[in-house]
């Protein structure tokens, strides 16, 4: 369900940036500017562009970074948990064992 749900958002997320691009270009064919302009124009563009997709990938990145550590910090925290758990099993089952061979008739003799 979480996988159709992905898959819709991603089609949805491509046709509004082909929405975008397509009325860009014909913007640009349409728009009364000389083509030094138009290339100035598509050059700042561009840089903007390609600045949104660096400061994307940098919290992208970030955020790769922090949901290591909490996964990380949330097996140590597991394993402690496995690892107290254990030491009380074990505790509980040699006590157990040494209360049945006191109770033993061959442990009171």
């Amino acid at each position: 369900m979480s996988r159709d749900n992905d898959a819709q958002t991603g089609l949805v997320l491509l046709a509004f940036v082909m929405g975008a691009v397509t009325g860009a270009a014909a913007a640009l064919l349409w728009a009364p500017t000389t083509g030094e302009e138009t290339r100035r124009y598509l050059n700042e563009r561009a840089r903007e562009g390609r600045d949104r997709a660096s400061d994307a990938a940098q919290r992208g990145r970030e955020f790769v970074r922090q949901q290591r550590e909490e996964l990380a910090t949330a097996v140590d925290r597991g394993r402690d948990v496995y690892e107290r758990a254990r030491e009380r099993a074990t505790g509980s089952t040699i006590d157990n064992a040494t209360h049945l061979e006191d109770e033993s008739p061959e442990g009171q003799a």
